[in-house]
């Protein structure tokens, strides 16, 4: 790979190393220059660019970071497009992250080119939480140094690199024994907090028992209950392996398999089990709810990991829990990122006048309403809510979206240009959204994978917070939009739309460069749709 200036006439497929801002349009830093943007940048007087210049070895960022994807072997995660040299993972499922740090190191050891970074091992995570990331930090690596990486990925000792293990939705019975100075008070909310923590991890809990603190009384209850996991909380903490509720435990058939963790709060947390059926007693902490080493546990457990003594005694790195001075609320940072939640708002209301006495929406291109294909591509990238503003033909486009997965909104003033149909969408959004994707009903090939691909590249943290398609440096639609600029989108006038606000905050632009031109082709015209028509015959 060659970096450094070089002249513009050189400048065909070399890779732009630094953004450049042209009259009238803007060149993003990583961009693969084309003829037009070469003419662009002779029209702005510029003969010098700092760029790069693939060589024969050399592998693109995008298509590096996807091959390096591919060889993980992951379950429960789905990748997102390549965009910067970066994959983003997801989780796809509720439930706990297990990483096999020894394949991540690898990795990482290979070269300072290739990086590979997780969220921590054993994180709660919801679905469409990032939990990876793979990069490639240059514009490109070399063959070697790629092949070396896929072989580190495929090392290890067991199956997955990284594995979302789905919670179980486990039934639990929770016992609690009784001495005659624990309150009612004490236990009741012993009760609600326990249930909270199992509700937490998609459990319920079937039933509580309470006993006396004495070795048969609890047996003899422990006899008496049912579901996949039992918990119990001692009227006094467990002192040591003979006590009330381990003996309690073994005198009911069961077995101590572990007594104590390093884990604080959380020391006293005891692990057992009555035939195939975990059994956890807990610490005095747990009647809090603060995270403790119950919860590390129990999050394991509900999600189908099998927790030994090993385990428990590997937890002491990251152990200590509770508060000090030098660090401040350290459980509250321990508190799992909520997942990215992006929405789509699809414009269906126009009067369609361009294309004559048909509404064009209702049109079929491949057996399927034009309107169907953005609506479509919003679902299958996983947006949520999908809005669709409707306007003229407000019955028939209704109707043509029945049974689907979208928030319809009605337009009375459809009349008075586009801007009326975003700010009735705008206003139709949750409070709590992070972006929002702004589609055009009659764009027919825009799909699930091109949105993905915009989704993908939404970070408003790294300043990426409009993202913008383009196909040979030219921008096109659907954009998304975080959720800051609404305000600014919410005061847009006339038929033009948000298209003006890209300029206004161009700083916070990011382009996408598509492979099709699928981003620039609105279906307005009986000629366009003709055209249409030809292609796909």
């Amino acid at each position: 790979m060659r970096f450094g200036m070089i002249s513009v006439d050189d400048a065909a497929d070399a890779i732009l190393a630094h953004s450049r801002k042209l009259e009238g349009r803007r060149l993003g830093k990583g961009k693969r220059l084309v003829q037009s943007d070469i003419e662009a940048l002779r029209a702005a007087g510029v003969s010098e660019i700092m760029a790069v210049v693939l060589e024969p070895g050399d592998i693109h960022e995008d298509e590096a970071a996807t091959r390096l994807t591919r060889a993980l072997r992951i379950s429960g995660i789905e990748a997102r497009p390549a965009f910067a040299g970066r994959v983003n993972l997801f989780a796809v499922r509720a439930g706990v992250l297990q990483v096999d740090p020894s394949v991540i190191d690898a990795i990482n050891a290979v070269d300072e080119s290739l990086t590979l970074a997780t969220i921590d091992n054993w994180s709660v995570v919801e679905p469409g939480q990032m939990v990876a990331t793979v990069k490639v930090i240059p514009f490109s690596t070399s063959t070697q140094v790629l092949e070396q990486a896929v072989a580190a990925a495929g090392g290890g000792s067991r199956g997955s690199v990284l594995e979302v293990h789905a919670f179980r939705g486990l039934d639990v019975t929770l016992v609690q024994t009784v001495l005659p100075e624990l309150a009612d008070k004490v236990l009741d909310k012993t009760r609600r907090t326990t249930q909270e923590r199992i509700e937490a991890t998609g459990g319920r809990l079937i039933d509580e028992r309470r006993c006396a603190h004495e070795i048969d009384a609890l047996a003899a209850t422990i006899a008496e209950t049912s579901g996949d996991l039992l918990v119990i909380a001692g009227a006094s903490a467990i002192t040591d392996r003979r006590d009330v509720l381990p003996a309690g435990i073994e005198a009911a058939g069961g077995r101590v398999c572990h007594f104590g963790m390093p884990v604080d709060p959380g020391n006293l947390l005891l692990l057992a089990e009555i035939g195939d059926r975990p059994v956890l007693g807990l610490p005095g902490c747990a009647r809090s709810p603060k995270l403790n080493g119950f919860d590390w546990v129990l999050r394991r457990v509900a999600a189908g990991i099998a927790v030994t003594s090993h385990d428990v005694m590997g937890m002491g790195v990251g152990g200590l829990l509770t508060e000090i001075p030098t660090r401040p609320q350290p459980r509250a940072a321990r508190v799992p990122p909520k997942s990215t939640r992006l929405a789509a708002i699809v414009l269906a209301a126009g009067q369609s006048r361009r294309m004559g006495s048909r509404n064009k929406l209702l049109i079929e291109v491949d057996g399927v309403p034009m309107l169907r294909h953005a609506v479509d591509a919003a679902i299958g990238a996983r947006f949520d809510p999908v809005i669709v503003v409707t306007g003229h033909d407000q019955v028939l486009i209704e109707h043509l979206l029945t049974a689907l997965p979208v928030t319809i909104v009605h337009n009375p003033d459809y009349a008075a240009g586009l801007s009326t149909s975003l700010k009735a969408g705008l206003a139709a959004l949750p409070a709590n959204i992070d972006g929002v994707l702004v589609a055009l009903g009659d764009m027919p090939r825009v799909n699930a994978t091109l949105v993905q691909r915009l989704a993908a590249a939404f970070d408003p943290v790294e300043g990426r917070s409009i993202i913008v398609p383009t196909f040979n440096g030219k921008r096109g639609n659907p954009v998304l939009w975080a959720g800051d600029m609404i305000p600014a989108m919410q005061g847009v006038e006339g038929d033009a739309g948000a298209k003006h606000l890209i300029g206004q905050f161009e700083e916070a632009v990011h382009e996408v460069e598509m492979n099709d031109a699928a981003v620039l082709l609105d279906i307005d015209t009986p000629q366009a749709l003709a055209a249409l028509a030809g292609e796909t015959s």
